[in-house]
C-alpha cells in the first residue's frame, strides 16, 4: 500500500491522539477511501513503525502454584494469553503460506491460514461458530507476534 507523506503523518497524529487500531482502521477508510482488514491495518502500522495504544499485550500468566521453575504451564503448548491459544501446522494447508489451529476463550476451535495474498482465513470446527471480537483481536495480535518472531 502506498501512502503519501501527508497520510502517514495523519496516521501518526491519530496514534498520538490515542485512537485504537479499529478507530484508525475506520478513519483510513473514511478519510483516505482505503478499506483495510484489521490485520492489514496492523501490518500497515508495523510497516510505518507505529504502535497504537491498544496494541499492548497482556502480561503472560505465571505458572500455577506448586509448578517448578522451568516447568511448562498451559500457554507453552501454543502461543497464548487470556484464553486464546494458537499453534502452527507442521504440514501447511493447501494453498496457504502458513496455517495452524486456534482455540478461543470459549474452547471453540478453528483452523486458520494465511494465503499467498496475505489474506487471513478462519475455518471453525463447528459450523456457525463465531468468536467474540475480543478473541479475534487477541488472535490477530498473537498471530502477528508469531510471524514477527518466526519467519516462516
Amino acid at each position: 500500500m502506498n501512502l503519501d507523506d501527508t497520510q502517514k503523518k495523519q496516521i501518526a497524529a491519530w496514534i498520538a491522539e490515542g485512537l485504537k487500531l479499529s478507530e484508525i482502521q475506520n478513519r483510513i477508510e473514511s478519510d483516505f477511501g482505503l478499506r483495510l482488514t484489521y490485520m492489514e491495518a496492523r501490518f500497515l502500522l508495523d510497516d510505518l513503525a507505529l504502535a497504537p495504544k491498544d496494541a499492548e499485550l497482556p502480561e503472560p500468566k505465571k505458572p500455577a502454584d506448586g509448578a517448578l521453575e522451568g516447568e511448562p504451564f498451559p500457554e507453552e503448548a501454543g502461543l497464548g494469553f487470556g484464553g486464546v491459544t494458537i499453534t502452527v501446522d507442521q504440514l501447511v494447508r493447501s494453498g496457504s503460506l502458513i496455517s495452524g489451529q486456534v482455540t478461543f476463550s470459549d474452547a471453540k476451535k478453528a483452523a486458520w491460514y494465511l494465503d499467498q495474498h496475505g489474506r487471513l482465513g478462519l475455518v471453525p470446527e463447528e459450523k456457525g461458530t463465531k468468536p467474540s471480537e475480543a478473541d479475534l483481536k487477541e488472535f490477530q495480535i498473537q498471530l502477528q507476534n508469531l510471524l514477527e518472531k518466526n519467519p516462516y
